[in-house]
């Protein structure tokens, strides 16, 4: 059974940082686009980095040069550094994989097949 595990989120004031980390389970994901969305209340699921196969990493305008997405495959595990976090910041983070292999994925949330439980994130001001 596959499961993607999200950790690291919990409340930071404003220009704080946060690690958060997913562990992937019952399957390797080397070869897949990795993501993170995030949502907030009574909002949308929102893109917000993914890593490819090839390490190649794309990001929203709203966190580029705040967020670093990286992966370990030894540890089937991707991770999202947090600096500079905003209020705007706050959601529930989710981590997601690209069911297709060797594909660059897409930013839309309804493309991807396995999901995590989310981590709150909460940046207060």
């Amino acid at each position: 059974q596959v499961q993607l595990v999200e950790s690291g989120g919990g409340l930071v004031q404003a220009g704080g940082s946060l690690r958060l980390s997913c562990a992937a389970s019952g399957r390797t994901f080397s070869s897949n686009t990795m993501a993170w969305f995030r949502q907030a209340p009574g909002k949308e699921r929102d893109f917000v980095a993914r890593i490819i196969w090839s390490g190649s990493t794309y990001y929203a305008d709203s966190v580029k040069g705040r967020f670093t997405i990286s992966r370990d495959n030894a540890k089937n595990t991707v991770y999202l550094q947090m600096n500079s976090l905003k209020p705007e910041d706050t959601a529930v983070y989710f981590c997601a994989a690209y069911a297709r292999t060797y594909s660059g994925g897409t930013v839309n949330y309804l493309d991807y097949s396995y999901w995590g439980q989310g981590t709150q994130v909460t940046v207060s001001s």
